[in-house]
């Protein structure tokens, strides 16, 4: 097997400049910590008050040195150590932030213009995620959320829009949280707050519900007649096949209206019966 001596050795154009680069980066590295570090020893204790920064429970603190990321991660919470002149770091709230999404005028799928707003409940998973790979996570997740509002709503029907609105909050639930996952941002939830109709078309829905209740009223009140003659035919069939039950009736009648108090009392006689005592009649 022939072996390969390093003059046979081929070097990608431009590697070597990259690789001269790196190493003329790393040596002025180290030589900045040096000073940044004999700068410290030389004001100390004095140093102690900018090299100490403290980050509260719910805080992290991402630390770049000469631009870069240090390595273990964010620090916190607590006490962290900085080397002044090199080092910068931002801090990354990881409570959970609302908004109130502006009201959005959306055009549902079946052409009726509705004026919707929501809020959103999201909070910080990764602070370094966060910082490098978007500009503002928190203006970028408002804005995207505008978006999503309107383009979920455009998909429904009113009927849709007025009725399932938690529905329509899952679909923009997974919707934003699968977008802002590469930002490092996890949406915790989205409500629906309010969806306003325009004056006209409130008008014609109320008109319509009052038809509605209108022409439920009528078709009730006439099943009610209906069930009212049905049972007055029933109780005339007992009262002609025995007519005690007659009788008896009469005298329930005159009881009900004496119970009132009245001074003037009509007692009906039958035909026959007048017959009977005035046969002149």
């Amino acid at each position: 097997m022939k072996q390969v001596s390093e003059q046979e050795i081929i070097v990608p154009v431009g590697a070597g400049d990259d690789q001269e680069e790196g190493f003329c980066s790393g040596c002025c590295s180290v030589l900045l910590v040096i000073l940044s570090t004999i700068l410290i020893a030389i004001t100390f204790p004095f140093s102690l008050f900018v090299c100490f920064k403290v980050v509260a429970e719910y805080e992290r603190a991402v630390i770049f040195r000469l631009g870069r990321i240090r390595p273990g991660g964010p620090k916190g919470p607590g006490l962290f150590f900085i080397v002044p002149c090199i080092d910068t770091y931002l801090k990354v709230d990881l409570r959970t932030v609302s908004f109130d999404v502006p009201p959005q005028e959306v055009l549902t799928r079946d052409s009726v213009t509705v004026t919707v707003d929501a809020v959103v409940y999201f909070r910080v998973r990764n602070p370094t995620v966060a910082v490098c790979n978007v500009v503002n996570y928190n203006w970028s997740t408002r804005l995207l959320a505008q978006t999503t509002l309107r383009n979920v709503l455009g998909t429904k029907i009113l009927s849709e829009v007025l009725s399932d609105r938690e529905v329509i909050s899952g679909q923009m639930q997974h919707i934003l949280d699968k977008a802002t996952d590469p930002w490092g941002i996890q949406v915790e939830r989205v409500e629906v707050k309010d969806v306003r109709l325009p004056v006209q078309l409130q008008r014609a829905m109320a008109a319509e519900a009052e038809a509605t209740r209108e022409a439920r009223a009528k078709v009730i009140a006439a099943e009610g007649e209906q069930n009212a003659a049905l049972s007055l035919k029933e109780a005339a069939d007992v009262m002609s096949e025995t007519p005690t039950a007659l009788q008896l009736r009469y005298l329930q009648t005159l009881n009900v209206i004496s119970a009132e108090k009245n001074s003037t009392i009509v007692f009906p006689l039958p035909i026959d019966t007048i017959g009977g005592i005035f046969p002149g009649m």
